[in-house]
């Protein structure tokens, strides 16, 4: 990972493949559920600084976000891309 951002200050990803899912939606499919988490794996295995924010809303009207990760203990410079997103 660390050869990923040595030229780049963050990497910009989906943070899930689909919307977000109607409250109760996927209670019924733990599976569903496990995948829509499978893009947030990387930071954890590599331990890099992420956060997901709202991004906008899709035309079936539920929201979608994008993640946004930094290099090794760069989480200030994480927050201030987030917050400059964000505006």
């Amino acid at each position: 990972m660390n050869g990923i951002l040595s030229g780049y200050d963050a990497i910009l990803l989906p943070t899930v493949p689909s919307t977000a899912f109607k409250i109760g939606e996927k209670m019924e499919d733990p599976i569903a559920m496990y995948l829509a988490d499978i893009y947030t794996v990387l930071a954890n295995l590599t331990g890099v600084p992420a956060i997901s924010i709202p991004l906008q809303r899709h035309s079936n009207g539920m929201p979608y976000g994008i993640q946004i990760i930094a290099k090794h203990f760069d989480e200030g410079h994480l927050l201030q891309i987030a917050n400059n997103l964000l505006q």
